[in-house]
Formats: structure tokens, sequence, C-alpha cells
């Protein structure tokens, strides 16, 4: 009689635990679906039950991570006609002469069935002294207690199944146990490696989730040779012509279900792959990529699918929120998988895009990858910072103090990359070429100036030093900063002067549209030195569009021309009122006769004069604080020229 506690697993999934009283032969005939009985503890046993002809599930994914289908079409080897039973019990028909200790589970097994075809244990049993009960210790069987089941079953000639998730641990216990054809003909050994030749390296997800198993006993899979056979089937497969793939894989991309009448996409095998461990990933890339059969394109495919599996949720939500899905979301896990990602990147621009750099820039500021790794990513972002979109910019920030919306730290250091390789690039025959792409670069930061300034949380010293980043060169209008400068104040209303002055001082006059400055002088949220600024500009070119206007006469010309000498000569005395009243009442007395004329002209003197005062004034006001950004600006711009 059995006495003690059970748990029934039905697919390797525990449905009831109950206290039980029964003899063997009523357990036996519990259900046709019976596999075995194992003693856990001395009052502790474990029925298993698994659904006929299932292979049994030894996989290391979680179950999220395997896509619909990807197990089909897989191929499995069934040993063995015994029925589908295996008993660990202490009184038996026949008596148990050989207990076997895994851990924490002991075996009560049989030497006639085991010995004949295990040479460790055959060893093992004769360096015992009491040969009729004999106890073995195998801690360190590779596989553990589910591969030495697998192994054990196959001596009784219970029926086991074999794929690619249980293959692994069951050829690498089977080696531990020695089971080779030197101890008996059409040993496990044999038959392991038939099937592993003409059945698992032949298919493609075969090879996959077998290359992936190693991971559990990865010392002794290299030592056989499944780690490296495996990696060349996959690559055999990988570079085979997409029209010669016969063979199912997983592609789950938008769209594609539309498309199944058409060819087979370049990058079909990306998705598959980016399922296995990042050091099994690398060495199929690096395997890949040492061929050059393959695009680089298509090898950043396959970091971009690999990267979006295992990191760039990442850039989803804050650091603290982690995600459900992942198997271990360690920070040290993530700078491994993106260092690596990182050294894998092929040479040639554009091999993957500036928005998935970008992304990976963010995650590296996260997870505190190496100085090498975050310097090759901010070089290789600024080289194709040209291709960025304002979409690609917009990526969320990362530290937890910071309250912004967006990581405009980022999108500066990258921009500061940029313009440090761009002023390197001084070749004369590339001129309008790099002109071209210094406008592009501004239009891009104006419009993103424009989207973060609707921020509340960002900080005005950001803010300007974002403007700053850029040269003037880069800016050929300043519409577009104009208005992210409108909209940043119009969103933080309760700015002091100074933080006014502070943003308000990059706008050039000279580089507003005539509708944008209409816009700013009549704009109470500019700075009035900024207003200023604004009239005087309209007022001198006012007065440069009057004097370089088409000539219509001869007679227009002299009027202007006799205009012009006036105000010259107005500005050079700086006379005032009192001053020319007493010099035109002198030239009355002297020469009466032209006194209609000098009335005239007075009235003429003293309008241009009004004009010319109110011009002082204005430059006054701002000639002081706009000498020093009008230096600065024209060093700026011949640094560039």
């Amino acid at each position: 009689m059995l006495k003690g506690s059970m748990s029934l697993k039905v697919d390797n999934a525990v449905i009831n635990q109950f206290k039980f009283s029964s003899p063997v032969s009523y357990l036996q005939n519990l259900s046709p679906g019976l596999l075995f009985l194992r003693v856990i503890s001395d009052d502790e046993f474990s029925l298993e039950i698994v659904g006929e002809g299932k292979p049994e599930p030894y996989q290391l994914w979680p179950e999220s991570f395997v896509p619909k289908g990807f197990l089909a079409d897989m191929k499995f080897m069934k040993l063995g006609t015994g029925p589908d039973t295996f008993y660990t019990e202490r009184q038996l028909d026949v008596p148990s002469d050989l207990t076997v200790r895994i851990n924490n589970i002991t075996y009560l097994l049989h030497k006639y069935s085991l010995l004949p075809k295990c040479g460790l244990l055959q060893r093992l049993s004769s360096e015992k002294e009491d040969s009729t009960n004999v106890v073995l210790d195998l801690h360190d069987i590779p596989g553990g207690d589910e591969a030495f089941e697998l192994c054990a079953k196959f001596c009784y000639g219970i029926s086991i199944n074999l794929s690619a998730h249980n293959f692994v641990s069951a050829f690498c216990a089977a080696k531990f146990l020695r089971m080779t054809e030197a101890v008996e003909n059409g040993n496990l050994i044999m038959k392991l490696e038939a099937f592993f030749s003409s059945c698992i390296l032949e298919g493609w997800k075969d090879s996959v989730v077998t290359l992936q198993n190693t991971q559990r006993v990865y010392d002794w899979s290299e030592n056989l040779g499944i780690v490296r056979r495996c990696i060349e089937s996959i690559v055999d497969k990988i570079l085979t012509p997409p029209a010669k793939v016969r063979w199912s894989y997983t592609y789950t991309r938008p769209g594609y279900e539309k498309k199944r009448h058409q060819s087979v996409p370049k990058d079909w095998w990306t998705e598959d792959i980016s399922f296995l461990d990042i050091d099994m990933f690398r060495c199929i890339v690096t395997a890949v990529k040492s061929t050059s059969v393959l695009q680089p394109q298509l090898i950043g495919e396959a970091l971009h699918v690999y990267a979006c599996r295992w990191l760039l949720d990442m850039t989803e939500s804050r650091p603290n929120e982690s995600s459900s899905s992942q198997v271990d979301d360690s920070p040290h896990r993530k700078r491994r998988i993106l260092e690596t990602i990182v050294s894998l990147i092929p040479a040639d621009k554009g091999s993957v895009s500036i928005k998935f750099l970008l992304r990976l820039l963010s995650i590296a500021n996260f997870v505190g990858v190496s100085p090498v790794t975050k310097a090759e990513l901010l070089r290789l972002s600024s080289l194709q910072l040209e291709e960025a979109t304002l979409d690609d910019l917009l990526l969320p920030t990362r530290s937890p103090n910071d309250q912004t919306s967006h990581d405009t730290d980022l999108v500066k250091t990258v921009l500061e990359s940029f313009l440090r390789q761009w002023r390197r690039q001084t070749s004369a025959s590339e001129s309008q070429s790099l002109l071209r792409s210094i406008h592009k670069i501004g239009k891009l930061v104006d419009s993103y100036l424009l989207l973060v300034a609707k921020d509340a949380n960002l900080p005005v010293h950001k803010f300007a030093s974002l403007i700053e980043t850029l040269p003037g060169i880069a800016r050929p209008e300043h519409n577009d900063l104009y208005k992210a400068i409108n909209t940043y104040l119009k969103e933080h209303p309760d700015l002091s002067k100074s933080d006014k002055k502070q943003i308000c001082r990059f706008l050039d006059c000279q580089k507003l549209s005539p509708e944008v400055r209409a816009h700013a002088v009549k704009n109470e949220r500019l700075p009035l030195r900024t207003v200023v600024q604004v009239l005087f500009y309209e007022q001198e070119k006012k007065g440069n569009t009057a004097t370089n206007k088409t000539h219509a006469s001869p007679e227009q010309h002299a009027d202007r021309q006799e205009t012009s000498v006036i105000r010259d000569e107005l500005s050079k005395l700086k006379l005032s009122a009192g001053e020319q009243a007493s010099k035109g009442k002198g030239n009355r007395s002297s020469e009466p006769g032209t006194s209609g004329v000098h009335h005239n002209l007075r009235k003429s003197d003293d309008k241009q004069q009004l004009r010319q005062e109110q011009s002082f004034k204005i430059r006054a006001a701002t000639e002081r604080e706009t000498e020093k950004e009008r230096k600065s600006e024209k060093r700026i711009f011949l640094g560039f020229i």
C-alpha cells in the first residue's frame, strides 16, 4: 500500500493535489495515460499523466514568446513500444535493486533493465560492495531528472517521444550514462545521432529550437558539437536564396498575410533567430556577415528585430515599469544585449535607420553601456542625422527625476556630435552640399523646438541651450524659430524678464518675414527690447527701400539726392530746434527775397529732423545691448564661411 500526498499533472500542469491510500495495482489502472510515479520524499509522490502522442515540453522559452504556429511542422521521434508506465515504488512485483538519487528525487529501478544499456551504471555498480541493492547519486547528470527519466524509460522499453525540445538534454544525459554501441547494439546515442542528422539539422525551426535548448547544458553541448552543427545548419539556410526556401518560418509583419501569394521575403529568417540567446544570435550574425553574401540592410534588419523583442519596449515606458513578457529584465542583461547589437552593426551607412540608432542611444543612457559603445552610437547617429524626421527625435525622457516629456538632452548631444563632424568637412567642392545639409538640420531642429515648446515642464535653460547649439548659418530664416519661441512664451506665462530675454536674444529681425515682423510688433509676450529691435529694423528697411527705389525721372532723382544731403548734414550737425530757428531768422533778415523758400525748406527740415531724432533715440536704446551680440554672430558666420 502507498500512503502519502500526490500531485496529479496533466500535460505538465498540476491539476489537483490529494491524499491517497491505494495499492499499486489501483494506481496502474487509474488512467490509460499514466506515465510514472516519482518518490519526492518519504511521504510525497508525484503522478504525471501526458496525453497520448504528445512530446514532453522541455522548452526554455516563455509561452508568450513563442508565436502562434512556431511549433508547427517540427519533427518527432518515437522510441519504444511498452506501455506508458514508469514506477519508482518500493513494493513492486519485482523488487527494486537499484536506487538512483538526483537532487531531491529518488528513483527505485532495476539493474536488469538499466545496466545492459548504461556503461556508467555498470562501472559504478561494480564498485559497490553491496551488489544486491545499489544506491547511486547522479546529481551532476546533464539535463537533471527530466533527462534521466527519458534515458531510463528507453532502457525499460517504454514509449518516449523525442523532439528538438528534449533532444539536447537526452543526448547529453545518454553521453553521461555512456549509452553507446560498445555497451549494446542499437543503443540510445546512436538513435539520437541519427535523429539529429537526418531530421533536426534538415529543418529550420528544429535547428533553431535545438540551439536554444543547448543553453541549459551549454558546456556539454559545445563539447559534443551540437552548438557548432546547429549554427552551421542555420547559417546555411539563411544564405539560401528566398526562391529556394521550402520550409516554414515565422513572419508576423503587418500586411504580410495579404501577400502570401508573393515570393518569400528576403528577411524571412530574422524573427525566428530573434528568440535565441544573445550569444547564439551573435554567433549566427557574425557567421552570416563573414560570408558577405547578404546585403548590410538585411543584417541591420535582423538586429532591429532582435532589439525590438528584447530592448525597444523600454522606450515606451519609464524605467521603473517592467515588461512582463521578458525573461530577465536586469540592467546587466540589457547592457550586454545592447553592446552586442552595436558591435554587430555593419559599417555601411544606412544599414540601420536613424530612428533605430536614436532609440538604442536612449536605452544606452539608461542601462549604462560602456563609453566605447555610447561613442559609437553617437557617431553613427550623427552620420545619419540628416535622414531623421521629427518623429524620430521624439524620444521619451528616461531619467526618473526629469518630468519633461521629451529627451532634449539626447537630441542636443547628437546635434553637437553632428556639428563637430560637419565642421571637419571643409572641402570646397562640397560647399553647396554642406550648406544644404546644415539648412536641413536647422529646419528639423526648429520643428523639434516648436513641438517641445509645448511641454510645460521644459526648463528655460534647456530650451535656450537647444536653440543656441545650432549655428546662425543653419537658419537662413527665423520664422520657425520665432514660432517656437512664441509658443514657449505662451506655454510658460510666468517667465521672468531675464528668461524672456535669454531666449529672445537668438532672434534676428533681418531673417524674419514681413508678416512675422508685423506679428512681433504687436506681440505682448515678447520683451520690449525685442519689439524695439523689430521697430528699428522696420524703419531702417523703409528708409533703404525709399533710397534704393527704381528711378522714375531725373527730377525725382535730384530731389532724393537733395533730401539725402539734408539728412546727412542734419546727422552730422545734430542741430537742435532752437538753433535751426535762430539760423533761419538770420537768413530772413539778410535775404528777404527768399523768405518763402526758406520757410518751406524749414518745414521739410523739421519733419526730417523729427524722424532722425526718433531714429537716434531708438538706436541709442538698443545699440549697447546689441553690439556684443552682433560681434558674436559675426564671428559665428565667419567661422562657417
